[in-house]
């Protein structure tokens, strides 16, 4: 008999990928890879130019470009020009992804298993199982939000998603808590009916997969993952934290400033607060100085990403300018870098602290270096993870509303000073931590759902359509 990922006749079976292309849904893609690849499965990833992984950090994989070359406009209606470049890519992606697939279907010696899609190429799954090959939807937010967009026609019918100006902002949704109207999406018009119309096919294209695969664990959205497996008529599979069973197999888009691990390296324990918005976030220019002056006025240790294209308006190609006085201000207290190796800093022992936009793998992250979360969401899901993180979970603070140096300050001095409510924040966090460790450990419930995500892609296989 072979490995996992082998035939009785010793053939490896092959599976294919296919990512959106933006850093937040690459990465936990290329870690499944790397977690298949490491049960024996032949690897096969499709990506289009735009935002294209470097096949060079991958030599054991196949790859196989599909032409889309359109990139995102920079626009304080991010949800709008998300979700318009989201379809984009799957109408643009449709007929040359139908054609490379069907020439390797016709070439490939070895046996295809299926196709695993990110959740929203909704059009490319229809495509594959065209032409006979089984696909699996990766979903790389949380189970939570995937709950929400199951109750998006609900939530629509009833007025939660319209204008918040006309709604009380802390109003609890009775019909899905813990939401309240604050933590989802606000939208009218054409931008409310492009949303309804993709999470509307992203709810049927899962419905019509053969599993959705989901990177989050038990302990973390226990009744969330009940939700979904009575709601969904196919198998779900909560197998993360993606990045702790695969931390070397991402692929950044931004070149890494590792120098900051030695910076790290000089600090004392539990100091530092690190802060990242993501590759995707942005801010205006006024909370880039209400965040600046908050951080310079803490006094507190910090190591801060400011990546090209973070503040809006401000040239894409180079990071954005802090206001004058503030490296005198925090002169030999913090340092400034375009990007860090996330992981590495989050598991430094002198990181204390973790200021994020909360998208859902930033959350994930943090959870599992058991450091306490500062709040600060910018669009789509990172609202409603915000809210399960100082909420739910409580283990971190949301910072809400316009950005005002002084409440800055006292958010930081709160998560990071002795004793009172910071202690609480860093117990519950390690104990969050910890837990999340379990689920990840031989026999725990990531490590059984590895086990039968790998059986169910096993009695799966491609058949040729003509």
């Amino acid at each position: 008999m072979g490995s996992v990922g082998q035939t009785a006749t010793g053939h490896r079976r092959r599976v294919l990928f296919f990512s959106l292309p933006y850093q937040g849904h690459i990465n936990p893609m290329f870690q499944l890879a790397g977690l298949l690849h490491a049960r024996g499965f032949a690897v096969t990833v499709f990506h289009t130019h735009f935002n294209a992984p470097d096949a060079s950090q991958h030599p054991a994989y196949d790859f196989v470009p599909v032409q889309f070359d359109g990139t995102p406009a920079d626009s304080a209606d991010t949800v709008r020009v998300t979700v318009e470049h989201v379809l984009a890519v799957n109408r643009a992606c449709e007929a040359p992804f139908r054609e490379r697939l069907a020439a390797l279907l016709e070439e490939e010696e070895e046996e295809v298993a299926c196709l695993v899609a990110d959740a929203h190429l909704l059009t490319l799954m229809d495509v594959a199982r065209g032409l006979g090959v089984p696909t699996l939807a990766l979903r790389t937010g949380s189970a939570a939000c995937f709950r929400w967009f199951m109750a998006f026609p609900m939530l629509c019918d009833k007025g939660y998603l319209s204008s918040h100006e006309s709604q009380e902002p802390d109003m609890l949704v009775t019909e899905l808590p813990p939401y309240r109207v604050r933590d989802m999406p606000s939208a009218s018009g054409a931008t409310l009916g492009l949303m309804r119309d993709l999470i509307s096919r992203a709810v049927t294209a899962v419905n019509a997969s053969s599993g959705l695969i989901i990177n989050t664990f038990d302990a973390l959205e226990t009744d969330e993952l009940a939700s979904l497996r009575r709601g969904l008529a196919v198998p779900v599979f909560d197998i993360g934290p993606l990045h702790v069973h695969s931390p070397a197999a991402s692929s950044s888009l931004l070149r890494q400033d590792r120098g900051c691990l030695d910076w790290l390296d000089a600090r004392g324990p539990a100091s530092v607060l690190y802060v990242s918005f993501g590759s995707l976030a942005s801010m205006s220019a006024a909370d880039l100085v209400e965040t600046a002056w908050g951080i310079a006025n803490s006094g507190r240790p910090f190591l801060w990403v400011l990546r090209p294209g973070l503040v809006r308006g401000a040239p894409p190609s180079q990071p954005p300018p802090l206001p004058d006085g503030f490296h005198a201000e925090t002169r030999g207290r913090g340092t400034v870098v375009s990007w860090a190796p996330q992981e590495e800093v989050l598991a430094h022992p002198a990181v204390g602290a973790f200021w994020t936009h909360c998208g859902w793998n930033s959350t994930l992250e943090g959870v599992c270096a058991g450091v306490p979360m500062l709040c600060r969401p910018c669009f789509g899901d990172q609202m409603g993870n915000a809210r399960y993180v100082d909420h739910v979970w409580r283990t971190g603070l949301a910072l809400h509303g316009e950005l005002e140096r002084g409440k800055v300050e006292a958010a930081i001095s709160t998560m990071m000073g002795a004793g009172g409510p910071g202690t609480a924040l860093r117990g519950r966090a390690r104990e969050l931590c910890r837990r999340a460790a379990e689920c990840m450990a031989k026999a725990g419930s990531s490590d059984l759902n590895v086990d039968k995500l790998v059986n169910h892609i096993m009695s799966l296989t491609a058949r040729r359509c003509q």
